[in-house]
């Protein structure tokens, strides 16, 4: 019997991954995957990993899930392209917020403007400028 796990993104996307074990021999071939600890029927992402091949990463931090976090299962996604992977990952990531994942940085704020200076004495009112129309062409 197959126990497939969707797991939800913050997109509201849903990817089903399977248990690491139904995978054997562990591909080569690219892939997301999961470590996982299960808290009742709850399964919380410990960390959300992607790799071009799944064989070769997988294993990699799994110690310390279990050690440091009690991570007690691996789930995997088969998955060939590198962008859909990261996407996916980061997806997971901006939902879950797995303890073993950096957090995501926030969106780069663009820089203000300088204030400009004015000829203007202190203390005086400034008119507001006027606001003049512009004809789309």
């Amino acid at each position: 019997m197959t126990r497939q796990l969707d797991f939800s993104g913050q997109s509201g996307a849903s990817y089903r991954y399977r248990p690491i074990e139904e995978l054997k021999p562990v591909s080569p071939g690219g892939a997301n995957y999961l470590f996982v600890r299960w808290d009742g029927d709850v399964a919380a992402v410990i960390y959300a990993g992607e790799t071009d091949s799944l064989h070769r990463t997988v294993f990699e931090n799994w110690e310390t899930a279990q050690s440091a976090h009690g991570a007690t299962h691996i789930y995997a996604r088969l998955n060939i392209t590198g962008a859909v992977r990261r996407a996916e990952q980061a997806d997971l990531i901006g939902k879950h917020r797995p303890p073993m994942n950096p957090a995501p940085a926030a969106a780069p704020r663009a820089p203000r403007p300088a204030a400009a200076k004015t000829d203007t004495p202190e203390g005086e009112a400034k008119a507001p400028a006027k606001k003049t129309a512009r004809k789309a062409g």
